[in-house]
């Protein structure tokens, strides 16, 4: 009777830990197919000779952990390479850029040397609505920037496409929060506004067992 009971329950706790590996499924986020984009946004009394700036990450790695049955328990980790942030600018000439990005990249402002990651780590994630084509979330978590580390919320649209999940979005950010001080040039005649525009595609594949 004993062995036949302890069956039962190694039974039970077998199908109980399946039903869990079924809700639950770990995705690796697919830096070819994701985008994060920056709008660096220029102000003062000569902003007119001065352009705003686009600025693009090639390196963003991370997991998700998807909860199909309750979105709600899902969680996503998320880096990007600070080195790998790259000037776009298509109004400026190669010259600029070049000197646009050695000023983003150096101590002056992200110091990448010290500070080579800026990542974000989910504490929850909540569902606003379902629409056609997916949820609207919100994502709240924590983001280390440039050594500090502050909650941030994210308000987001995510969708299943062909068996990955994607995440669209954008977030605002000042730069004094995390202790960067906006360029000024010129003598404060064009500086760089305070606040920072993140726009997001991720995409996100589901990892082999």
């Amino acid at each position: 009777m004993k062995i036949r009971l302890a069956c039962i329950l190694a039974a039970l706790a077998l199908s109980a830990f399946a039903t869990a590996a079924q809700e639950k499924a770990e995705y690796s986020i697919d830096h070819a197919k994701s985008k994060l984009e920056i709008n660096v946004y220029k102000a003062g009394l000569l902003k007119a000779f001065g352009h705003d700036h686009l600025i693009r990450a090639s390196e963003i790695s991370g997991r998700v952990e998807f909860d199909a049955q309750k979105i709600e328990n899902s969680s996503v980790s998320l880096k990007v390479g600070a080195k790998s942030l790259s000037v776009i600018d298509p109004g400026e000439s190669e010259k600029n850029r070049l000197e646009i990005q050695t000023t983003m990249t150096g101590s002056q402002v992200l110091d990448v040397a010290k500070y080579p990651e800026i990542v974000f780590s989910s504490t929850s994630v909540s569902v606003a609505k379902k629409d056609a084509d997916g949820w609207v979330l919100t994502v709240a978590g924590k983001l280390a920037l440039h050594g500090v580390e502050k909650p941030v919320s994210l308000s987001l649209h995510f969708h299943m496409e062909g068996g990955q999940l994607v995440a669209m979005g954008e977030v605002f950010l000042l730069q004094t929060e995390y202790h960067i001080t906006p360029v000024i040039v010129a003598g404060g005649s064009i500086k760089v506004k305070d606040k920072l525009r993140i726009a997001f595609a991720i995409v996100a594949t589901k990892m082999k067992s």
